[in-house]
């Protein structure tokens, strides 16, 4: 099987060309800068149809990562190249399959669980999940996020493509041991002594373990029944107090300092980020994944912060 992944070259896409290349399959990632990798790197624009798009045409799978990182200041700037970012890429790999003489069979797109409200009593699934923006109360920032995530899914909807399955990813936080991913950085708090709750504690952290990512995205290729929006996450969301504690028990430390609110928003002025990627509460679970029989090896987040850290500390 031939895999092309857009924007591969970060994380959540290394740890896809590693699975698919240790399950055989043969590796094609689009980046802005290659750089050497154990698989091929052709290099993209992000935004322009061009030689690239070869690689799709006979392409067995499409996994479309593409996108700048929200993980800064939501300046007008930024704002801007968030947005761009993944609607032109979106619309480029669209534009690519559908002048493809064999185009591929599906075409999973990246796109975000922060696409449904914030919220503390429901669980967010595919079927009744609310979609976010609107809530009382609301800081401009988190609106913004809603509209991206609309934005991205309306170009995935709108590219042409009849003979290529479409599924938008609605992916939450994937844990991996590798170093600069999130759970490094969460690792990092506890180890410092600075793995307390954030804030009152209170708001959901959805989540997933690597490898489920890695299978259920493996389970979605293979399900031709299966198209639209799709939440890859844990099925168990957990209150971030809950959360940090559990990830201080796994690495064995007993007390982390907690970061009131406005420490949590002067922390992320001082690291050139936004506190909604802490505060936000993200109470969403995989409904139709857990409808079509996908089983998780990593269910609940206590043996998942064990696996995550005796790898960890092996890396």
């Amino acid at each position: 099987m031939k895999v092309v992944i857009p924007g591969g070259s970060g994380q959540v896409g290394g740890t896809l060309a590693r699975h698919f290349v240790a399950a055989g399959h043969e590796v094609v990632v689009l980046s802005r800068s290659p750089a050497p990798a154990p698989w091929k790197v052709v290099r993209w624009d992000g935004g322009t149809v061009g030689p690239w798009a070869a690689e799709l045409d006979g392409a067995d799978v499409v996994v479309n990562l593409a996108g700048r990182s929200v993980n800064c200041r939501y300046t007008p700037a930024n704002r801007r190249a968030i947005l761009e970012s993944r609607i032109s890429s979106t619309r480029a790999v669209g534009a690519a399959i559908a002048r493809a003489t064999r185009p591929p069979r599906v075409w999973l797109q990246a796109s975000t669980a922060t696409i449904y409200a914030h919220t503390f009593d429901r669980d967010n699934d595919e079927a009744a999940g609310v979609v976010g923006g609107s809530e009382p109360g609301a800081p401009d920032t988190w609106r913004f996020s809603i509209d991206v995530a609309t934005a991205w899914e309306r170009a995935l909807a709108e590219a042409d493509t009849p003979r290529t399955r479409k599924v938008a990813l609605r992916s939450v936080m994937t844990m991996s041991p590798d170093r600069g991913g999130v759970f490094d950085v969460l690792l990092g708090l506890v180890r410092r002594g600075l793995g307390g709750p954030a804030g009152d504690g209170r708001q959901f952290v959805s989540w997933v373990h690597d490898q489920d990512f890695c299978r259920a995205v493996d389970w979605l290729i293979g399900r031709d029944d299966v198209s639209g929006p799709v939440n890859v996450c844990s099925p168990h969301p957990l209150p971030n107090a809950e959360f940090m504690r559990e990830l201080r028990r796994a690495w064995g430390v007993r007390f982390g300092l907690p970061a009131a609110r406005w420490m949590v928003g002067l922390g992320a002025w001082a690291l050139r980020t936004e506190s909604e990627l802490v505060l936000k509460s993200r109470r969403v679970v995989p409904g139709r994944l857990l409808a079509g029989g996908f089983a998780f090896q990593f269910p609940t987040w206590p043996e998942a912060a064990r696996d995550l850290c005796g790898r960890w500390r092996l890396a």
